[in-house]
């Protein structure tokens, strides 16, 4: 009798910490997660970030976003890639700081895709974080409420609400820049 209750009182001790650890391992798991992917998008950031007032784990974040799981250079940078660095005509991807994210890249005759650089007062694309958050999530320009043909709005609706402040703050860290001169997206 004695042996059941010890094997009783072990297994059920057992089956109570085994998910708490687990719970506690996954909970590393992604905070490690979430840090290296802020030290990634540092090291990957393309120009130079002015972090004055603005959340650094944030801007970190939204440059591993945009730089390393979006896609956003080959639709908003116009060329997208340096001179001779096209990694699609055998270069190795250096991407064009001089126009990065400044739009401009043209899909079809009428339309091109948006500078979404800070302006003067340091909103991207002039937006400020509410506007781009509605554009996101619904696909319209809050400012003449035409939809966005060729931006993934409805992918990219799906992020989640820390994921797209990390995208705002990044593409307010970066300088405003001008759009260069391109025939197609990822050129």
């Amino acid at each position: 009798m004695k042996k059941l209750l010890i094997f009783t009182v072990l297994f059920v001790g057992f089956v109570v910490m085994v998910p708490i650890s687990r719970s506690r391992v996954q909970g590393a798991d992604e905070r490690d997660d979430s840090e290296s992917k802020i030290k990634r998008g540092f090291a990957i950031a393309p120009v130079p970030l002015n972090l004055e007032g603005k959340k650094r784990a944030l801007v970190g974040l939204g440059s591993y976003i945009v730089n390393a799981q979006g896609g956003c250079n080959d639709c908003h940078t116009c060329p997208s890639y340096a001179p001779g660095h096209n990694p699609f005509a055998g270069g190795d991807g250096q991407i064009n700081t001089t126009n990065y994210l400044a739009g401009g890249v043209p899909f079809g005759p009428t339309l091109k895709s948006a500078n979404i650089t800070p302006n003067a007062e340091g909103k991207p694309n002039g937006l400020s974080l509410e506007e781009f958050l509605q554009a996101i999530r619904t696909g319209t320009d809050p400012r003449n409420s035409h939809l966005l043909q060729v931006m993934p709005w409805p992918i990219f609706r799906n992020m989640t609400d820390r994921d797209l402040r990390a995208i705002y703050e990044y593409l307010s860290a970066i300088p405003h820049a001008e759009p260069g001169s391109c025939s197609f997206a990822g050129e």
